[in-house]
């Protein structure tokens, strides 16, 4: 949901419904303020144009791979960013991934 919700009544039917949601999943208001902790200390570094975002934590997600196994670096989809931080062990580059795929080579230029 993008907006603010103008109708008082329908808040308040969100907010019953998110809180029986919350109690049926065993969700509490501490685990959820940890959950959004950890996501703002850990902003995502990719996206796509569906709005699918990885912080390169964990394994490469599904959408990120297929595009990857497609041919896209995985760099196309990266957020810029202002801050120092490191750069995710999963999204460094090895000596393996340096070497250029010969499927990716353009035979026709003649340069």
């Amino acid at each position: 949901m993008r907006g603010k919700i103008a109708d008082g009544e329908a808040r308040d039917r969100l907010i019953i419904w998110i809180r029986r949601r919350m109690e049926e999943f065993g969700i509490t208001t501490d685990t959820l303020a940890a959950s959004i902790a950890h996501d703002e200390a850990h902003p995502p570094l990719y996206r796509d144009a569906r709005g699918h975002q990885w912080n390169g934590l964990g394994d490469m997600p599904d959408w990120l791979l297929a595009a990857k196994n497609a041919g896209v670096s995985p760099e196309f989809f990266r957020i810029e960013t202002t801050s120092n931080a490191p750069t995710p062990i999963a999204t460094q580059t090895t000596q393996a991934q340096a070497i250029v795929d010969p499927r990716q080579l353009n035979l026709f230029d003649t340069v």
